[in-house]
């Protein structure tokens, strides 16, 4: 059986003033029904590029995305997608900006303001929900974010990173938060970081992408129980997984890191 994502021979050009510059090369794989799979890379090799191509916000330009064996063609009702940019609404209350996706469905006001609660019960913002965005901390926002985009019920989850602007701390405990919508869910979640840290406390795989263009260097199975918390980042089982995922991550960035020095030079 397919999964439930696959990612099929994918391939993205774009024009700069430097000529043509290939951002992904040939990338493939499949997230499981259910599965957390995390994509990490050194920056400038296509991870953002590579999770607008999956959630149709930017064509390929060869290959092709499928989601239950149908492509992807455009912005598609089964994928939700949290950014790392602020994107609540600081115009709507906490409530309000849960509810939004299911007020665009039509779903009648009383039902989702009921849906909405549950999700925000599911996120720990219960307390929280007519307080307005400027109220909240960064990591209740995307708290915010994650919980919105639950409302629609998508059958994959897309995460860009949507942690990167926390402290390290925040991070942490909020992947617990994360780990415990999932298993709620049981949602097929595709997470794009730069944080090995993350990608292994969340993780049932991690996908190690090489520098610019982008392909799959290799896949790392995460053998750690579930469930699963950050009380196992302490574990030597969990330090043996960080290591050997640095191992293949630090010779791509390596290779990135001199680009970009050559390329200084040569301005």
């Amino acid at each position: 059986m397919p999964g439930a994502l696959v990612v099929e021979d994918v391939g993205k050009h774009f024009e700069t003033e430097d000529g043509l510059l290939a951002a992904l090369d040939g990338v493939s794989f499949e997230v499981a029904r259910g599965e957390f799979l995390s994509v990490i890379g050194p920056s400038g090799c296509g991870k953002s590029t590579l999770f607008g191509i999956i959630g149709g916000l930017i064509a390929a330009d060869r290959g092709c995305v499928l989601v239950d064996g149908a492509p992807v063609s455009g912005m598609h009702r089964d994928i939700g997608m949290v950014f790392q940019e602020e994107s609540t609404f600081p115009w709507r209350t906490t409530l309000e900006n849960v509810a939004f996706s299911l007020e665009i469905m039509g779903v009648p006001k009383a039902e989702r303001l009921t849906r909405a609660r549950r999700l925000l019960r599911l996120v720990g913002l219960e307390d929280f929900e007519r307080r307005y965005p400027a109220e909240l901390s960064g990591g209740m926002r995307q708290r915010t974010a994650i919980a919105r985009t639950l409302a629609a019920e998508p059958k994959i989850l897309l995460m860009d990173e949507p942690f990167a602007s926390l402290d390290e701390q925040t991070r942490l405990l909020l992947g617990d938060k994360l780990l415990h919508i999932w298993r709620e869910f049981n949602q097929t979640t595709l997470l794009v970081t730069h944080n090995i840290t993350e990608a292994v406390q969340l993780s049932d795989r991690v996908l190690v992408m090489t520098f610019r263009p982008g392909r799959v260097r290799r896949i790392v199975p995460i053998d750690l129980p579930r469930p699963r918390n950050s009380e196992i980042l302490g574990s030597a089982e969990f330090g043996r997984l960080v290591g050997e995922i640095w191992s293949e991550l630090r010779e791509e960035a390596i290779r990135g890191m001199g680009e970009g020095e050559g390329a200084s030079r040569a301005r």
